[in-house]
């Protein structure tokens, strides 16, 4: 099965890359695509039959594969990428907290369901059933 998207659509989409990068998104491509399409066996869909149903699907898909990949080749393979630091001196206390505890590529929920493959689901509860007598 061939990946959501190419190198070149990530750099239109996304920015220009390295050659490095090239390397490295030409594989993540790959990992996301299959990683979306085992989403959508967990909640008893067929991703490929969707968007052949379904063609605007397809550049959903496009979209969201680079959403993922972009967001794992920003995070820092150096060191422990951090959203927020803070340091104090004569404490010597440092803390953050990271970006991705364990690194690692992660799709957010809204991306799944700009797909159709999450749903928010209503419900009720009746909290007084029973509790009021009828005259």
């Amino acid at each position: 099965m061939s990946a959501y998207a190419t190198t070149d659509d990530l750099a239109l989409l996304w920015r220009s890359m390295t050659a490095d990068e090239i390397t490295r998104a030409t594989e993540l491509l790959n990992v996301v695509s299959d990683t979306l399409r085992y989403e959508a066996i967990k909640v008893g869909k067929d991703l490929d039959a969707m968007i052949e149903a379904t063609p605007v699907l397809a550049t959903i898909a496009k979209s969201v594969t680079c959403d993922v990949v972009a967001r794992v080749l920003m995070t820092s393979t150096d060191d422990e990428p951090m959203t927020q630091m803070s340091q104090s001196a004569l404490g010597y206390t440092v803390s953050g907290t990271y970006l991705v505890p364990g690194g690692g590529l992660y799709i957010k929920n809204s991306e799944l369901a700009r797909l159709g493959l999450k749903r928010s689901k209503m419900f009720s509860i009746e909290l007084d059933a029973g509790v009021y007598a009828k005259d």
